[in-house]
């Protein structure tokens, strides 16, 4: 029994000893390294985008985008996000190139942008085939004009309506305009076009005497009279735009007098700006301004200025009617950069073929030419029946805002 004893004493501190010893040697239990990958943010609900500020061009609704497979080391990278899910491979170390902008249209505005008034009623600006530019009577606008008034051109005022550039920078000179091909384009027959004045006025003939006019041919209205927007309307139906004949201080005022609402070098501007401000309000539609006489007062810089000043505000063009040797509308409305005009020939009835001739003669020689006509019976007959040979001479009769915008050739 003393041997067993011994014996099994021998055993046990044998097993202690040697789990101490093994405990000893084999040190702490090294620590587990973890491979923590963060999870990307969710997105934001759409509701409350605008809480966070996110980059210009973001949109957290749009669709989604699927891993891409990893690429060979040293392969394309993938272009930064944010720039649509169009994400098209650039070489290492170079910087992908930016899309083209936009090219500005004729208000400064991006042809990409919404939809503005003009495109409301009809493409103001169309890619045009030199081609499709041939002599004769325009034919360019197959849709009738657009309505007036559109309320984004009005301004209420204490004497009614008056014009005003719309919030997208759309101007009742484009918006009211006979559309044509051969607006601001270069090329194509040398441009014709007529104004035909003394509408509106006391002792004018009645809105008869426009039938069988060309439709290209404007018309300017005065400020006086009963039922001027109705004769508008009729007018504009017909296809043609309208101008207002505002009434400016002759030479020889008050014996030859332009009406109560006359614009006078002896007004102040504020005075004259309210004359003009009603003379304005009469109608709507129209696609700019012309003088009825006017001897004095276009001579005059300081009387002139301010007017032309609120023409441009209002976006509105400018057509001299020539009448006025010495004028300085055409200096002052270069240096405001009022869109503008002067005619070139005044078509007096009883020498209108030496005249409509003149005309002719200038549009080859500068690409353009305006002419400006008094209404009467005879006179319209016989622009009509001239129209009508324009095609054989190389010609093409075009809206006043056409002429006005044609290139000049140099």
């Amino acid at each position: 029994m003393k041997a067993l004893a011994v014996a099994s004493g021998i055993v046990f501190w044998t097993l202690v000893i040697g789990v101490t010893l093994l405990m000893f040697l084999s040190g702490p239990e090294p620590a587990e390294v973890v491979q923590i990958d963060t999870a990307p943010p969710a997105a934001p609900a759409a509701g409350n985008a605008g809480a966070i500020g996110l980059p210009p061009g973001f949109s957290v609704t749009g669709p989604a985008i699927s891993p891409a497979a990893p690429g060979p080391p040293g392969g394309p990278a993938l272009a930064p996000p944010g720039q649509g899910t169009n994400m098209m491979p650039v070489v290492p170390g170079q910087v992908p190139l930016p899309p083209a902008p936009a090219a500005p249209g004729p208000n400064g505005a991006l042809e990409s942008e919404t939809k503005t008034v003009a495109s409301s009623v009809g493409e103001s600006r169309r890619q045009v085939a030199l081609a499709s530019l041939v002599p004769g009577i325009d034919k360019s606008a197959d849709a009738p004009l657009s309505e007036a008034p559109l309320p984004a051109l009005v301004e209420e005022s204490p004497y009614g309506p008056l014009p005003k550039v719309a919030e997208d920078g759309s101007r009742p000179a484009d918006v009211y305009a006979r559309p044509s091909d051969y607006a601001a384009v270069k090329g194509g027959p040398p441009r014709v076009a007529v104004l035909l004045n003394g509408l509106g006025i006391p002792g004018a003939p009645d809105g008869d005497i426009i039938k069988g006019l060309p439709p290209p041919v404007s018309l300017a209205y005065g400020a006086y009279g009963r039922g001027l927007q109705e004769r508008v309307t009729e007018a504009r139906t017909a296809g043609h735009e309208i101008y207002l004949a505002v009434p400016l201080e002759p030479e020889n005022y008050p014996s030859k007098d332009p009406g109560p609402h006359a614009l006078l070098t002896s007004l102040s501007p504020k005075d004259n700006l309210k004359r003009l401000q009603w003379a304005m309000s009469r109608y709507t539609g129209y696609v700019g301004v012309t003088n009825y006489m006017g001897a004095k007062f276009e001579t005059e810089l300081g009387s002139v200025a301010p007017v032309l000043e609120e023409l441009k505000r209002r976006g509105l063009i400018y057509l001299d009617d020539g009448s006025v040797d010495a004028s300085v509308a055409g200096r002052v409305a270069t240096a405001l950069q009022l869109e503008h005009a002067k005619a070139d020939i005044r078509l007096d009835l009883g020498r209108m073929d030496v005249q409509l001739a003149k005309l002719e003669a200038a549009a080859k020689e500068n690409g353009s030419a305006i002419g400006v006509a008094k209404a009467a019976p005879a006179t319209v007959k016989h622009i009509a029946d001239w129209a009508g040979t324009l095609e054989q001479k190389g010609l093409v009769l075009v809206p006043v805002s056409a002429a006005v915008r044609t290139p000049r050739q140099s």
